[in-house]
């Protein structure tokens, strides 16, 4: 596997700004649902886990935390097909429950519009989301995104939970992929 600094072709946010961004997040949620007594963050797979982790540490409110699989990636695995699957799905009931799905990036919106489709039959009491990233420029469809740590430029982007053929979720910052050094290694 080569490193990851052959193909960086910059760092878009440290993970400085990352952190300081979500401790802002987790203290919005803990205002937003303070007095609520049964809020569920859902977090999807795999990308969504560190943010997850990090943003569950900074909401100072009782919450429980569940977890999906869902992708909606053909072949190459970058970019969306617009068919979910859903490899792991809930092991709680939602209903009656405030839900923040937990995501690391919103781009055509294809993904989290079809979970919030099938998790609102369930019959929660809310469901809202949560992401890191938003590539709101690449959006195809609608996504009421609530709570937002970054509005990014349509930038193939890794690190911090996202992946480049599913490595180097470890990095602490955001990177931006340099293509061309990218393709060219391969």
């Amino acid at each position: 596997m080569r490193d990851y600094r052959e193909f960086l072709g910059e760092v878009l946010i440290p993970e400085e700004k990352l952190q300081t961004r979500i401790a802002e997040l987790g203290a919005q949620i803990s205002r937003d649902y303070a007095g609520k007594s049964d809020l569920l963050l859902v977090c999807i797979l795999r990308g969504g886990v560190l943010f997850l982790t990090d943003l569950m540490r900074r909401i100072t409110i009782p919450h429980a935390i569940e977890f999906m699989a869902v992708s909606s990636y053909g072949v190459g695995g970058r970019e969306s097909s617009g068919k979910i699957r859903i490899s792991l799905d809930l092991n709680v009931d939602i209903q009656n429950r405030d839900v923040i799905l937990v995501e690391d990036i919103i781009d055509s919106g294809q993904t989290i519009a079809a979970v919030l489709d099938l998790l609102s039959t369930r019959k929660p009491a809310s469901i809202c989301v949560c992401t890191l990233l938003d590539k709101a420029d690449r959006r195809e469809v609608p996504v009421p995104v609530k709570y937002t740590g970054f509005s990014i430029p349509n930038k193939f982007v890794f690190g911090y939970g996202l992946d480049i053929d599913d490595y180097y979720r470890n990095l602490p910052f955001i990177g931006v992929v340099d293509l061309n050094k990218y393709q060219a290694g391969s």
